[in-house]
């Protein structure tokens, strides 16, 4: 049995598929390569293919014994999403339609979702647990919970069960230094801080200085990738043992200001961190937080390395050895 990971080759993908090795998984990648890097996914089987493409995903499930599926393929940039909704209401819709159906016509009935802590919108209470109501403030998360109520009706329907997992803020790089996080464009606070520092990206941004918080910049919640890919290991087994279809979110319940995250990146790097302080950007948030307790009660999941200075220190080793 192979497990499909199709947007195997970008950042959280990535470093879920070297979990999946580690445990002993017959992992097949897919990927169109648009952001996706081969050189992290080392020696892991991997088809150049687009998840637009119905004729290439039927043929994929023709030609190998598809036991389960892990969705990352999709657009991720918040902002972009606001600009230009059809492309993220097209995009990440349609390819989760064509994933589906060539699932049930080859009849593998497991997947595992990667959605978002967006899905969410302004918390009425922190941290957020899965009951919240589900009022995303922007396209990207409007598509998201579409596929997650998509996902219901087809487990309904078609008896194909999945796992949404929701999050906010995955960061940080592996620690053997094998692969970590290259976006294009970079829109992560931790990546452009460290950048910053090694002369690659102009003086950072800081957006908004006047948040009902200790320091008055947002709080976020930072989750070590490694942590999140583990999770969806657990997930994964979760299903092939006949366990049911769920939504969970994951995340540490802790927040980290900007302002702490700099001071951080400080401390690691023993360089300053130049920024400016601007406006807040439409849709952001004073606080959010994810509720680990369903994790941990359904999955068995703890975060063990996602303190900040080990999500800092571990991104900065990558960023350096990257070049």
């Amino acid at each position: 049995m192979t497990i499909l990971v199709a947007g195997g080759a970008g950042y959280i993908g990535s470093h879920t598929v070297k979990e999946l090795v580690r445990e002993g998984f017959e992992v097949l990648v897919l990927d169109n390569f648009s952001s996706g890097r081969l050189e992290l996914i080392g020696d892991t089987p991997s088809l150049n293919a687009d998840l637009r493409d119905r004729e290439a995903l039927r043929r994929i499930f023709q030609e190998h014994e598809i036991g389960a599926v892990l969705h990352f393929a999709s657009l991720i940039q918040v902002g972009e999403s606001y600009v230009n909704p059809r492309k993220y209401y097209t995009h990440n819709l349609e390819t989760s339609l064509n994933l589906l159906d060539a699932m049930l016509e080859a009849g593998t009935k497991a997947l595992i979702f990667s959605s978002t802590a967006a899905v969410y919108g302004e918390p009425l209470e922190t941290p957020i647990p899965e009951s919240h109501p589900t009022r995303p403030a922007n396209p990207y998360g409007r598509a998201k919970l579409m596929v997650e109520d998509i996902l219901r009706d087809y487990e309904r329907a078609h008896g194909l069960r999945s796992i949404s997992l929701r999050y906010f803020n995955a960061a940080g790089a592996a620690l053997d230094g094998t692969a970590g996080e290259c976006h294009d464009p970079e829109t992560h606070l931790i990546p452009n801080i460290l950048l910053g520092v090694l002369g690659k990206k102009p003086r950072l941004q800081v957006f908004g200085g006047d948040f009902p918080t200790p320091d008055g910049t947002a709080l976020r919640d930072y989750i070590h990738v490694t942590d999140l890919a583990a999770a969806h290991v657990l997930a994964l087994k979760s299903l092939l043992a006949g366990g049911p279809g769920d939504v969970i979110n994951l995340g540490t319940e802790i927040g980290h200001s900007v302002l702490d995250v700099i001071r951080t990146a400080e401390k690691v790097t023993g360089r300053p961190v130049p920024y400016d302080l601007g406006p807040r950007r439409q849709g952001d948030v004073a606080v959010l937080l994810a509720s680990k307790a369903k994790a941990g009660r359904v999955l068995g999941w703890k975060p063990g390395l996602s303190s900040l200075e080990t999500i800092v220190r571990s991104a900065w080793n990558w960023h350096r050895q990257a070049g």
